[in-house]
């Protein structure tokens, strides 16, 4: 199974970035995860996305905050599907993060879920993996029929409490 890359900005992004890593564990999807900054180490940015695919990765995440380049810049070295994740900042409410991070020019997709949107980044990464791996596809399908049973229960109890008023 290829791995995915979790490539955050700053360390400070890792307690948004651990929810990612839980999604991962969840469906038994390895994961290497890095801090590589776009505008303090860009070298190293520019390195670890020529190299990722011959690193055995099938997708990067890539979590940023502030001016949140990191992922156009990882999404323009590869061929592999970026996915960014956007970092609730102290300015603008993470707003700041989410337009660097969606407005992309032609040429350099990055898939980009919600500020904090973690759990999808995570969950957009096993999808993408599921397209070549009928195992994982089969997991991803029992998540999602729990998920279903899990809302006919609460439409069941909601049903029947609201009927008893």
């Amino acid at each position: 199974m290829k791995k995915v890359a979790v490539v955050m900005g700053s360390d400070s992004d890792f307690p948004v970035v651990k929810k990612t890593l839980l999604e991962l564990k969840r469906f038994g999807v390895p994961y290497e995860v890095r801090v590589i900054s776009a505008h303090r180490t860009p070298r190293e940015a520019e390195e670890f996305s020529a190299k990722a695919l011959e690193s055995g990765f099938g997708v990067i995440i890539a979590a940023a905050g502030k001016a949140a380049h990191l992922a156009g810049v990882l999404a323009a070295g590869t061929t592999l599907p970026v996915i960014g994740l956007p970092i609730k900042s102290s300015c603008m409410d993470g707003l700041d993060s989410l337009l660097s991070t969606v407005q992309m020019p032609r040429g350099v997709p990055v898939a980009t879920v919600a500020i904090d949107g973690a759990e999808n980044a995570g969950l957009v990464a096993v999808q993408i993996l599921a397209v070549s791996d009928p195992g994982l596809a089969e997991k991803l399908s029992e998540y999602k029929q729990e998920m279903a049973r899990e809302v006919r229960e609460k439409d069941r109890k909601i049903m029947a409490e609201a009927n008893s008023i």
